[in-house]
């Protein structure tokens, strides 16, 4: 179990098979993940500019969950993973974007769940054993999770799936 307040924890306390997500927009939404172990996380996400926009001020929110930096070289780490759409994996360099890591924390008791400041960060549900969260993440890498939508099939909805 993490914190009441804060689930972020340094980089040598996430394992393969951990639900990892990082803030976006100034802390309006999180982008979701499965590491994998050496580095690297597979996570669902829309590519940049093929968003569905709504037309108005709320596409500055609904921006692509894939890193930001589209200009200059590819990253040395996992630059050569040309996939930019659906299911990717990605170093956890760039899937952090230059925010903060925090774990999703499973099986917390009700009043944790209650207590907790933000939805989205942890569930009464139990998690599945590390190799087969990985094991998901891995063949859905190779074989996808569907369209992405926003609100109904999205990164969370991958990473607990996983």
């Amino acid at each position: 179990m993490v914190g009441v307040l804060s689930n972020r924890v340094d980089r040598e306390d996430v394992k393969a098979g951990d639900h990892i997500y990082s803030w976006r927009a100034a802390y309006i939404y999180a982008h979701h993940g499965v590491y994998v172990g050496d580095g690297m996380v597979i996570h669902f996400t829309r590519a940049a500019g093929h968003e569905i926009g709504t037309g108005t001020v709320f596409d500055w929110f609904l921006y692509s969950s894939s890193p930001a930096a589209t200009e200059g070289p590819p990253c040395e780490k996992c630059g050569h993973l040309v996939k930019r759409e659906g299911v990717i994996m990605s170093c956890l360099d760039c899937f952090l974007d230059g925010g903060n890591l925090y774990l999703f924390d499973y099986a917390v008791s009700p009043a944790f769940f209650l207590a907790k400041a933000r939805g989205g960060t942890c569930t009464l549900a139990a998690s599945d054993p590390y190799d087969v969260v990985i094991h998901r993440a891995r063949y859905l890498l190779n074989n996808g999770f569907g369209m992405y939508s926003l609100f109904k099939n999205n990164c969370e909805d991958f990473a607990i799936y996983c």
